[in-house]
This record gives structure tokens, C-alpha cells and sequence, in this order.
């Protein structure tokens, strides 16, 4: 009896086992994520992805690691330290195959540049072009990239620039002057600092059509696990439509753990704005899909950037991108209704 006993338990035992097995191997894989600045509403799409479980989803397990002031991650990447990261513009990918770093971009969450030039208003800056009769705050990374753009192709002339050192002070005190920002946060400073609403003129809006807020990766990644990085693009994208288009409490929540001194008032602006100016999404994205990237965008982009004198012209370009992962429409379908 007892051995009957026994050997029924076993018969219960064995298919219990062979039922959990495939659970255990489809563990989900672990994935690191480096920003490239502290958490905020510019990287809500991935931190949305992670709170409200899509990562999880898509059989992944994602730790955010924050940029900072004090935080490179961009050199952790290939390095092996970070699977994924954030970069800030196309330049950064073309950079990238100068240096022959071994990285490449899977995918652009932004179709624009937030890059902005904000000018007092009732100053007689009614277009892009009035701006270059004013004094502009520019940094350093901005002199040698979008500026050499704005030089060459609308005269801005490079003895009226001042040092931009991210404060708005200098630009509050002087009407005949413009700073530099991003649309989703500088002009928000200067409307709770000066108490108006100033004018803005997004670059992107005038032809600086550099892609940005690119997903990154190594080159080895695609080429040994092209699985793994397609569901971190389609699980990164599904969270930005979450993100931008639903209900967003929880990636919100989620930033402020990470960043203490952000602000609900701040978070709504920032994701008000990049609507607004379809930051997110735009152009191409409206039929490809969130994350969208193209080869004819790519060339036009570097052709300026070669006239402009910012990049070489024996760099390949093509180097610095793919389009496996993008361009499948995933998401299309949380996206509004016109």
C-alpha cells in the first residue's frame, strides 16, 4: 500500500514538473537601460514601459539606470555595462561611426529635435529669421553643432553668440537677446521665473531635422540576440503610446522615485508640449509607427550636417543606424483617432 502510495505521488510529481520547465526557461531576460539625464517626462516612454508592467510583457526585465551631470552613460555602453541606451541626437549616432565605436541606433522616439531659440516677446521676433539681429545664449555642444547649421544656412552670424551656461538669468535681464532650451522645459522656467510667455522657435520646425532620443545598442547585440533587441524597441515604443496617449500615472510616478525633485506641474507641461509640437509623434511615425526611421531622412539630415561643416563627408553615414527593428506600425493602434 505504501508503495502504491508512493509511486501515485510520483505520477502527480512528474507532470507538475514538466508543466513548470517551460515557465522557468522562458524566464525573463535581464536588460539594462541607461538615459542620458535625470528621469523626466523626455524619457517617459521607457520608465512608463517599466511601471505598467509591457517590459515584463514582452518577456523582459529592465533596470533603468539615470544619466546626470555626473553619469556618462554613453560609455558604458560599449563597454558591455549597459545593453541599451539614450542618446541625445542622430549627431551622437554619426559620431559614433567616426570614433568606430561599435554601436548602432535601432530606433528614434523623437521625430523632432526639441532643440528651441526663445526670445522675449514684443521685440519685433515674429519668424525664425529675426532672431539673427539678436544677442544668442548658446552652449558649447550648441555652437559646434546646430549653430554651425543656422550659420551656414540662414547667416546667423557667430560673433552675437554669448555663452549659454543653463541659467536664465542673463536672458531674463536682456530683451535684446534669445537662449537656447528644449520645448518641453526651458520655456516653462521662463514663464514661472519672468512671469511671460515667451517666443519660441523649434529648430526642428525649420529644417534642423535631426532625429532624437535614439534607442542605441552594440553592433554584437544585434548580431547575437536580434530577438532580444526587437522586443525592447516594440515593448519601448508600446510604452510611449501608453505614455503619451494613456493613461500615464504610473510612468509618472516612476520618474519622481527616480528624480525626487520633479514635479507633477512640470511632468504635465513637458508631455503637453512634446503633443503640441509632435515631438514624439509626427511625420513619418503617423503611418510607420512610433521609433520610425528612414534612409531618405538620414541622408538629407547628413548632407546638411556635411554643408554645415559639422560632420565629415567620408563618414558612413549608413553606419550608424538600422531599420530591422522599426518601421512595422506596432502601436498604431493605441494611437487617436483624428
Amino acid at each position: 500500500m505504501r508503495l502504491t502510495a508512493t509511486l501515485r505521488s510520483i505520477a502527480l510529481i512528474i507532470p507538475a514538473a514538466i508543466l513548470a520547465a517551460p515557465a522557468l526557461a522562458q524566464s525573463p531576460d535581464q536588460v539594462t537601460f541607461g538615459t542620458n539625464w535625470v528621469a523626466q517626462a523626455e524619457h517617459g516612454g521607457f520608465y512608463q514601459a517599466l511601471a505598467d508592467g509591457t517590459y515584463r510583457q514582452y518577456g523582459l526585465d529592465v533596470t533603468i539606470m539615470p544619466g546626470g551631470p555626473n553619469v556618462n552613460n554613453r560609455l558604458l555602453l560599449p563597454m558591455g555595462r549597459l545593453d541599451f541606451y539614450m542618446s541625445a541626437n542622430t549627431l551622437q549616432s554619426f559620431d559614433a561611426v567616426e570614433q568606430k565605436i561599435p554601436t548602432v541606433a535601432v530606433a528614434a522616439i523623437f521625430q523632432k529635435e526639441p532643440q528651441v531659440l526663445i526670445a522675449h516677446p514684443g521685440q519685433g521676433v515674429e519668424k525664425f529669421e529675426d532672431l539673427k539681429k539678436l544677442t544668442l545664449f548658446v552652449s558649447k555642444e550648441g555652437i559646434v553643432t546646430y549653430f554651425q547649421w543656422v550659420r551656414a544656412d540662414f547667416g546667423f552670424d557667430e560673433t552675437k553668440v554669448k555663452p549659454y551656461t543653463f541659467n536664465a538669468q542673463p536672458f531674463l535681464a536682456d530683451k535684446k537677446t534669445a537662449m537656447q532650451g528644449y520645448v518641453t522645459s526651458e520655456p516653462y522656467s521662463i514663464e514661472k521665473q519672468g512671469g511671460f510667455t515667451p517666443k519660441i522657435f523649434l529648430l526642428a520646425d525649420h529644417g534642423f531635422n535631426a532625429y532624437s532620443t535614439l534607442i542605441e545598442t552594440r553592433r554584437d547585440l544585434v548580431e547575437r540576440k536580434p530577438d532580444l533587441v526587437q522586443r525592447f524597441v516594440d515593448a519601448s515604443i508600446i510604452g510611449w503610446y501608453h505614455y503619451i496617449y494613456g493613461n500615464n500615472r504610473l510612468g509618472n510616478e516612476l520618474i519622481k522615485k527616480h528624480n525626487p525633485e520633479m514635479t507633477d506641474e512640470l511632468l504635465a507641461y513637458s508631455i503637453a508640449k512634446m503633443k503640441e509640437y509632435g515631438i514624439v509623434d509626427s511625420g513619418d511615425s503617423e503611418k510607420l509607427g512610433i521609433g520610425a526611421m528612414t534612409d531618405a531622412r538620414m541622408k538629407n539630415f547628413f548632407d546638411k550636417m556635411v554643408r554645415a561643416g559639422v560632420v565629415k563627408p567620408g563618414i558612413d553615414y549608413r553606419a550608424a543606424y538600422t531599420l530591422q527593428f522599426i518601421n512595422k506600425g506596432v502601436g498604431l493602434k493605441l494611437r487617436p483617432k483624428p
